[in-house]
């Protein structure tokens, strides 16, 4: 009757979790999403045809200085993800009083403000870069893109954010405001500094690099995958897995003099039966097909002569010539950003209409309901496909649209629980203290009725990976930028022939993402409601 003996209650949300991390097939999904989750933030790191290090040769052939070329290539995003994945796991285990759930709370704050920056900081970098641009911000896109003053750029850069960070300010997220200002002025200065730092992206050759080391002025040191997922080669397309580049140059060698010795026979063959025109034709052919091999010979020579003669296609090239576990790891990216922001604005959209209807309900309930039903009605697939071919295609786009045409579900769910929590005691004392209205939904219905849409939620990232996946599938993904569905695409190539490698792979990360957030978002069903869990005993 003391309580000896006794362990310490748990909150709702730590036994929910505690539950979730006692199902097996939810500890494996999680694995899966946090090895997903790491390809996409260290997949600059692992896979890069910019060397790591770099070191001038001198003329008596010592190392006159070190530089890193894939450093300097890593964009905002990728400075921000790094940045921001050591400091939110050192937030996460430091041993504080706040709980681990507003801790994340915060890191998830962060993580929507720097992103709201760098998409503000994208636009405008390509806007004042423009030729064009004349006058007032022609002068300011001369004053910026000078690479001599980066503090120019991190001053306009923090100029920009500044206005998200007053409006981040006045949200009163989880902590005092003492600690808002500070968790929101790290957050600026290290969007200003990423984004200042990397206001363009500049093109680079990967080809020189080689040509350079087989000549001997430099000397290279390579990450584990030295293979950009945009460097392409048309001399290693469709490379079986487990292939080096060496092997996959004699192969294309090979069929090279295969081809010449064809030809060559079709002249003997011509000329010994008198066919003057057919000689002809099979001459001109065999000389074309000796000009291209000697000419790839030239372009290969340097290849051969340098480390990358060495490296492994673990899962094969594409259509393209670049390799597929490049692809493969850049993608994650993509997948994983697509599946979470798009919710994420779903989620918003949808808990805040339908916390309306649910507190309300009567007339204005009835006019939203009608609204939510028009956006059910809705093909979502196809305005994709027609937005694809109407607006710019870019991951930003295919985010809005997605989050904007499938909150009706969190909208549903929110509705439905709201009705419930409407007539309870703790809402009317709410009301009755002359609470606002903003605080009686967010602050004390939401956080009593938000489960089923958090567990909506995980399912509608797996729905958001397979309709990128699809867009991409079709073609219509995002330009120039690794993913899952492209590589898909590709599976039979141009010519229609089916290749193994390309349908297995991402098809495989496909399947085992949708699927992983298909079983987290049962179990954490199952965590929740007491009726599932007294069924399953």
């Amino acid at each position: 009757m003391r309580g000896l003996g006794t362990s310490e209650a748990r909150g709702f949300w730590a036994d929910a979790w505690s539950r979730v991390l006692r199902n097996r097939s939810a500890i494996i999904a999680i694995g899966w999403i946090g090895l997903v989750a790491l390809g996409a933030i260290f997949a600059p790191i692992l896979a890069n045809s910019n060397p790591l290090w770099l070191g001038e040769v001198g003329p008596n052939g010592e190392i006159i200085s070190w530089r890193s070329p894939l450093w300097n290539s890593l964009t905002a995003t990728d400075l921000l993800l790094l940045f921001g994945s050591f400091a939110s796991t050192i937030w996460m285990i430091l041993p504080m009083k706040m709980p681990r759930g507003e801790r994340l709370g915060v890191v998830a704050v962060i993580a929507v403000f720097w992103m709201l920056s760098v998409v503000l900081v994208t636009v405008a970098a390509h806007w004042l870069d423009e030729p064009s641009r004349v006058g007032l911000f022609g002068k300011l896109g001369e004053w910026v893109s000078d690479p001599q003053f980066v503090m120019r750029r991190i001053i306009l850069v923090a100029g920009m954010a500044l206005p998200i960070a007053f409006m981040f300010l006045a949200i009163p997220f989880l902590i005092a405001l003492r600690g808002r200002i500070i968790v929101i002025a790290i957050a600026l200065a290290a969007v200003s500094l990423a984004a200042g730092s990397r206001w363009q992206e500049s093109p680079v050759d990967f080809d020189r690099y080689v040509v350079d080391e087989a000549a001997g002025r430099i000397r290279c040191v390579y990450t584990l995958i030295p293979w950009s997922p945009d460097r392409l080669r048309s001399e290693l397309i469709v490379v079986p897995p487990m292939n080096t580049v060496a092997q996959a140059v004699a192969a294309k060698d090979a069929a090279s003099v295969r081809e010449s010795q064809r030809f060559a026979n079709a002249v003997v063959s011509a000329n010994r039966d008198g066919n003057d025109d057919v000689a002809r034709r099979a001459q001109e052919d065999l000389g074309q097909v000796a000009n291209q091999r000697a000419s790839l010979q030239r372009e290969w020579k340097p290849l051969l002569t340098s480390p990358f003669a060495a490296h492994k296609f673990l899962l094969g090239t594409d259509s393209n010539g670049a390799d597929v576990l490049a692809q493969m790891l850049w993608a994650c990216r993509l997948s994983i950003s697509v599946g979470f922001v798009s919710t994420g604005i779903a989620v918003l959209i949808g808990v805040t209409i339908g916390s309306i209807m649910g507190y309300f309900g009567g007339k204005i309930d009835l006019l939203l309901f009608r609204v939510v039903e028009i956006f059910m009605a809705v093909p979502v697939l196809f305005l994709l496909i027609v937005a694809a071919g109407v607006l710019p295609r870019n991951t930003y786009v295919m985010m809005a649209i997605i989050g904007c045409l499938s909150w009706t579900g969190a909208a549903r769910f929110t509705r439905a629980e709201f009705m419930k929590l409407r007539n309870q005691d703790f809402v009317q004392g709410a009301r009755a203290s002359g609470l606002p209205l903003r605080s009686v939904l967010f602050r004390h219905m939401l956080p009593n009725g938000v489960t089923p849409v958090l567990v909506d939620a995980s399912f509608a990232i797996a729905g958001a990976i397979i309709a990128e996946a699809t867009l991409s599938y079709l073609g219509l993904g995002p330009d120039n930028q690794a993913s899952w569905g492209k590589l898909l695409s590709s599976a039979t190539g141009m010519t229609g022939t089916f290749v193994w490698w390309l349908a297995i792979f991402p098809g495989a990360a496909i399947f085992f993402s949708v699927l992983a957030y298909n079983v987290l978002g049962g179990a954490l069903r199952d965590a929740i409601d007491p009726k599932l869990r007294k069924a399953a005993h």
